[in-house]
């Protein structure tokens, strides 16, 4: 028997011994959001006065409106890679309406639950004259919705290896591109359907296997593409507060790649909020001047919102002019 067999073995009954471990009080998302929260907070008022006394000049602000506008196109390149991810499944996405679409949900990634917008974009792949030529079956949407920022995460992390060796980071953050096969795609998304349908409050039965082209290469350039300008509004918080030179651009990509992901995996608050700012701090905090990492930070999450607020606008008014 081989290793990789034995492991296979293995996984299950260590699977179900973890899922037979009580939660714990008020449940597992509560107590990752005030670990972030009171970490991120302990910085704040450790470093307070040091940020107290960080200005921005006028090239300053100008990179961080620069920002804004590379965090509104990097949701149009996401929203778009959702259509590529439909075309992947064989469906035929309306790329108008479904960028349209995908905007308008996405603030609601903020309220509390974090499932709105998944539900929101569930339903609006199943409804008649919808962004896609012909409805899609529950389960059709649900692996789409999935699929999304699964391979956006996976892509993610492929991106950590530029920062270095990190102590054998490197090698695991590569892992999830196996991950990726059919072989092991399917059986994951199986589990993440029937897990998110539950959530979503659908019927059990409307998570069946999913159908797997191949390996996903389309959606995973696609997504590479909006991590990259993901990054870029990151990179002008960076630019902002001049700490360009603290650390090279692969450095920086590394290290915002990883705390990234971790912000859209990790159970916590809406948005990754906390988790991100948690992560990046842990990473780099060490590589670069903690004061001035945390005002990278918290400017960027300002910067995230400011594009989120002028994505949804943008949406409304477009739709207001086709009708």
């Amino acid at each position: 028997m081989t290793l990789l067999q034995r492991w296979r073995q293995q996984l299950p009954p260590l699977a179900q011994r973890a899922r037979a471990l009580p939660p714990p009080p008020g449940g597992l998302r509560l107590w990752i959001t005030l670990l972030s929260f009171g970490f991120v907070l302990a910085a704040l008022v450790s470093h307070g006065g040091q940020l107290l006394q960080l200005r921005l000049d006028l090239q300053g602000w100008l990179w961080l409106l620069l920002g804004v506008g590379l965090s509104l196109v990097s949701l149009v390149a996401n929203g778009f890679g959702l259509g590529v991810v439909l075309r992947w499944l064989g469906l035929q996405p309306r790329w108008q309406p479904l960028l349209l679409d995908y905007l308008n949900s996405n603030l609601r990634k903020y309220l509390p639950g974090g499932i709105w917008h998944l539900t929101s974009r569930v339903q609006l792949l199943q409804e008649g004259g919808a962004p896609l030529t012909h409805p899609a079956s529950t389960s059709q949407s649900l692996l789409a919705v999935l699929l999304d920022p699964l391979v956006a995460a996976v892509v993610a992390l492929a991106l950590v290896p530029l920062g270095g060796w990190q102590a054998g980071l490197a090698v695991v953050a590569l892992v999830p591109l196996v991950l990726l096969w059919p072989q092991w795609l399917q059986p994951l998304l199986l589990r993440l359907e029937r897990r998110q349908a539950a959530r979503l409050g659908l019927e059990p039965a409307a998570a069946t296997a999913p159908v797997i082209p191949g390996y996903p290469w389309p959606p995973l350039l696609a997504q590479l593409v909006f991590v990259l300008l993901r990054f870029s509004g990151f990179a002008c918080c960076v630019l902002a507060f001049e700490l360009q030179g603290s650390l090279e651009w692969t450095g920086w990509l590394a290290g915002f790649a990883l705390a990234w992901t971790a912000g859209l995996v990790v159970p916590g608050a809406p948005g990754g909020l906390g988790v991100f700012e948690a992560v990046l701090l842990l990473r780099l905090g060490m590589a670069v001047p903690e004061a001035q990492l945390l005002a990278v930070a918290i400017s960027y999450r300002a910067v995230v919102t400011l594009g989120d607020l002028l994505a949804d606008g943008v949406a409304r008014l477009d739709r207001r002019w086709l009708v």
